[in-house]
């Protein structure tokens, strides 16, 4: 009797983590699967590259503008109210990214669609790690944890793939059709599993004001940086926008500090190894979202491979990352975080540094091997650093700090893509001007200076490596008290 009653919560479990991984691999997903289609949609609805951009831009925007006020918004009404509703606005958005701008023929409608959607996918999306930390026995957060941080990595990787081939093979429609039967299956299976929480501790009223600030501070930031390159960064709305975003970030910091219930707690920062962990997440997915956007046109600029076979080796780091989490995840408990980290923060060094050695003539097995070893480090770094966040707040801040490791992977994707082309231009640039170009040959010139610029680029993303491993060597992992059981004696505790 008691063996089936522990088979049967066991069994409750895996759905619960099957339920969370599904929640947020479409909502990362969702970041990045809609770019590759974007020239399609523009022929359709006959609109400018720039008009068209939104449909992915707008998405990311709101997400990071949300997902901070979703977080706390769990920690007072509960984590499973907010999952729920979040799905169901999630995948009613996505059918209505299908279906309507067609029935309606406006692009606006697919614009407004996808805001909807991207509400849906913040409230799903902040409150997954913090669900895992509640629900999940602290022996089996590590591989739970690893299995869900995995699922959000791979989603946001294997994006383009999967765009590519939908839009291909069936219609761009499909991007978002293909999030119906998940929405309805994760929902069903949500509802069932997920336990209900009361929330921690007694609340002095929403952060209205902060909500507000952080929303239009971050939106501002992003558009800013999404389109500086296109609009000119000299541009009025370009400085207006970045003007903004400084004004209400700046009021933020000053209003979360004095309110008595912050939407982000910043005190605790104060901790140097919750702040170095919350970098090292924050900066391992801001130089992944540069080389993720730079790969596909070395692959198929400098080495002439086609569009689907460019994929099909990209998939060689989805593959790489998925195994890495899997496995880091199954070891966390065994030899601890911090070490995980290291180990992983040197192969990322090992893997950008052959990614800066990349040439003309590099052959397709060492572009190969150089994304297994870069997918296998990304894997094995992001769910041990997402367990040491998550396990190092007490348990009023769970929604807020899940919230807080979810905006540290979508706002990093449009930072560190507008960051890698920025040094991917000032490379080609430094070639043009310094050596000579006009004596080479015209059929080269192309060639050399691109290559050029994926030098500088590839460069750059190992100094961020470096970062990444100097600040994985000094973080400690810590436990609240919160979560202590007698397994946990040799880990240090603090309060925070």
């Amino acid at each position: 009797m008691e063996r089936s009653r522990h088979g049967e919560e066991s069994g409750n479990l895996n759905l619960l983590i099957i339920s969370i991984s599904l929640a947020v691999f479409m909502s990362s997903l969702d970041g990045t699967i809609v770019n590759i289609a974007l020239p399609t949609i523009s022929t359709d609805f006959n609109l400018s590259s720039s008009t068209v951009s939104w449909v992915a831009t707008i998405y990311l925007l709101v997400l990071a503008g949300c997902v901070l006020i979703f977080g706390k918004l769990a920690d007072r009404i509960g984590f499973k109210k907010i999952f729920l509703l979040g799905f169901i606005i999630f995948t009613l958005g996505s059918f209505s990214c299908a279906v309507l701008p067609d029935l309606l023929n406006s692009f606006y409608v697919l614009v407004g669609s996808r805001v909807f959607q991207a509400i849906g996918g913040a409230m799903i999306t902040a409150i997954a790690p913090a669900m895992i930390t509640a629900f999940i026995p602290m022996s089996q957060k590590g591989k739970a944890m690893g299995v869900v941080m995995t699922a959000a990595a791979l989603g946001t990787a294997i994006g383009p793939t999967i765009g590519g081939v939908l839009t291909q093979y069936l219609s761009w429609h499909w991007i978002f059709f293909i999030n119906v039967p998940v929405g309805i299956i994760a929902l069903l299976l949500g509802a069932k599993v997920i336990p209900k929480n009361s929330p921690v501790g007694k609340s002095a009223g929403f952060d209205k004001a902060g909500a507000m600030l952080i929303f239009v501070g971050l939106a501002a930031l992003l558009f800013a940086v999404s389109e500086g390159i296109s609009l000119g960064w000299t541009s009025p709305v370009i400085l207006g926008s970045l003007a903004l975003a400084i004004i209400t970030l700046g009021y933020f910091v000053l209003h979360e500090l004095r309110v008595t219930d912050p939407l982000l707690e910043l005190r605790l920062f104060r901790n140097k190894n919750f702040l170095m962990t919350n970098l090292i997440m924050a900066l391992v997915f801001f130089s992944f979202a540069g080389i993720n956007y730079l790969l596909p046109f070395y692959l198929q600029y400098v080495k002439g491979y086609g569009v689907s076979d460019s994929g099909l080796i990209l998939t060689s780091l989805s593959v790489a990352m998925m195994v890495a989490g899997i496995i880091s995840g199954m070891l966390y408990n065994r030899v601890g975080g911090r070490k995980l980290c290291i180990v992983a923060g040197i192969l990322l060094v090992i893997g950008y540094f052959l990614m800066t050695l990349l040439r003309i003539n590099t052959p397709t097995s060492f572009v190969t091997l150089t994304l297994l070893i870069l997918g296998f480090s990304l894997g094995l770094m992001i769910t041990p650093a997402s367990n040491m966040i998550m396990n190092s707040v007490g348990k009023q801040y769970q929604g807020m700090v899940s919230s807080l490791t979810s905006l540290e992977r979508f706002a990093p994707l449009t930072l560190g893509i507008a960051f890698a082309n920025l040094v991917f231009m000032q490379g080609i640039a430094t070639i043009a001007g310094h050596r000579g170009i006009t004596e080479t040959a015209p059929a080269k010139i192309q060639m050399e200076l691109m290559t050029a610029g994926f030098d500088l680029a590839f460069f750059a993303s190992l100094v961020v490596a470096v970062i990444i491993l100097i600040l994985a060597i000094f973080a400690k992992q810590e436990v609240h008290p919160d979560y202590l059981s007698g397994e946990d004696e040799d880990t240090k505790t603090i309060i925070l």
